[in-house]
Formats: structure tokens, sequence, C-alpha cells
């Protein structure tokens, strides 16, 4: 087996070789410094143009390659997930022309919510900005974007407004039935809607949901599931002091992000 560094350029030579690809990037946990030694390579090949996914499939790797679009459509358009020289990389398609439209949306204060397997509040459209932002570049050039103004003062109260609508509907749909696992779904949901709203507010990138309750200091969400039981009344002050536990810290993040700006923006209600 080859070592990391080796194997890292490799690959990476590998794929900035393939037709229409402008820039290889490398992320996840390699790129922050968290890594394993088990960890996943997590590789972004970004594209101009066209790409062809067969020509991916051609170097022989095995594993599963997909088509363009294969994962749903909206901003995460596909990918491969591969096994090279006994390790797991991920390969994610970027198209340039998208992320650059998502980077000048972002930059307008504007953005949609995805959803996407395995993410539980569901994708923002500037996660492949997010990605720009932190990722290693590893061939070619990729514009490094900090984090917007605009996109500061829209995310924080959109965020908070779902997590808010998500815990009210959980309270009165679910928990005044006794319906526990329904319940604790929506405080977990609106956990991380709420933890989207918190690093938002202060100017910080998300690319997963991984760390995100971490980040956003909202950990404590887990003492309110615990000890759950089907009793409406214990439910319905669940979501209470989930809803009192996530607005507060959204809160102190909106008031943290004013003061570091110097602008005047309202708490959550």
């Amino acid at each position: 087996m080859q070592r990391d560094d080796a194997f890292c350029g490799n690959v990476v030579d590998r794929l900035a070789s393939l037709p229409g690809v402008r820039a290889v990037a490398l992320g996840g946990s390699r790129a922050a410094g968290t890594s394993r030694p088990d960890s996943d390579w997590d590789f972004a090949v970004y594209y101009r143009d066209a790409f062809s996914p067969g020509d991916l499939r051609a170097i022989g790797w095995p594993g599963t390659v997909s088509e363009i679009g294969g994962w749903g459509g909206g901003v995460f358009n596909g990918g491969a997930w591969l096994q090279v020289d006994g390790r797991k990389v991920d390969v994610h398609y970027r198209d340039l022309a998208d992320v650059e439209y998502r980077l000048a949306e972002a930059r307008a204060g504007r953005f949609a919510i995805e959803r996407l397997m395995f993410h539980l509040a569901g994708i923002p459209t500037y996660i492949v900005v997010a990605e720009m932002a932190l990722n290693q570049v590893l061939s070619g050039e990729l514009e490094r974007p900090a984090y917007p103004d605009a996109l500061r003062a829209a995310a924080p109260p959109r965020w908070w407004e779902n997590a808010r609508a998500t815990l009210d509907y959980g309270r009165d749909a679910y928990a005044a039935r006794g319906m526990l696992a329904e319940t604790a779904g929506t405080i977990a949901v609106a956990a991380c809607q709420a933890a989207h709203a918190v690093l938002a507010a202060t100017g910080q990138w998300v690319t997963n949901e991984k760390a995100l309750l971490d980040r956003a200091g909202l950990r404590g969400v887990d003492r309110v599931l615990a000890g759950l039981t089907p009793d409406a009344g214990r439910l319905a002050q669940a979501a209470g002091d989930a809803q009192a536990l996530l607005r507060t810290a959204v809160t102190q993040a909106a008031n943290r992000g004013s003061l570091a700006s110097g602008e005047n923006r309202p708490s959550a209600r």
C-alpha cells in the first residue's frame, strides 16, 4: 500500500487528467485534519461544460460510478464510491457553472434547501460554496470565497423559522398524541436546522451534519431526548425544552454576529 501522500498525489493526477476537469479538491476529514487512519478520502472534480462519468469508470477502480444527476439531481449532482489501493475513495462531481451560480446567489443572500440522503435538515445550496472555501485545492485553481454578509443576514432567520415550525408541528401533531418516535424525530431535525442558523449567524461554513450540533453548541439537546416515554405531557415538555434551548443558542449567535459585523440584527423570537 502506498503512503498517504503518494496515494493522494496519484489519485489527484488521474482525476485531473479526465476530460473537462479543471480542478480537483480534497474535502472531508482529510482536508480538515481530523481524519482517522480508516477515514475515507473525499475528492471533488470541478468540470467545465461537460464531464463523462464513463471516463472515470474507465480508469478501472472498483466501485460504483453514478451518472450526472444520479444523486438526486440537486447541487450534489452525482459521484462515485470507489476502492483505490485498499482505501475508500468518494468522488463528487461539481459543475463549475452551477457552483459559480450558487456563489452569486449566496452573495445576494439567496439559497434553497434540498433534501439529501443521510441529512436530517437537508442541505443549503450554498454547501458547494462552503466546499470551495474549506477544501484543499490540489490541482487547478478555485475561488476561495469568504462568508457573504448578505448570507449571514438572510440564512439565520430562515433556518430558525424552519426549526420553530418543525417543533410546533411536532408538539401539536405528535407529542399531543403520545407519539414518541415522531416527536423525537422533529426535535432532532429542528436541532439541526437551528444549528445551521447559529453557524450562519457567526459566518461559519457548513459542509455536512456530522459535527453540526457540536459546532453550534447544541449537544445539550441529547439531554432533552434522554428518557422520553410515550406520555403526551412529557413529550410536550420535551418539545418546549428543546425550543427554549435552541432559541437561546440562536439568539446568542445573532448577538455575537451583530457585534462582529457592527450591525443590529433581530434576535430569535
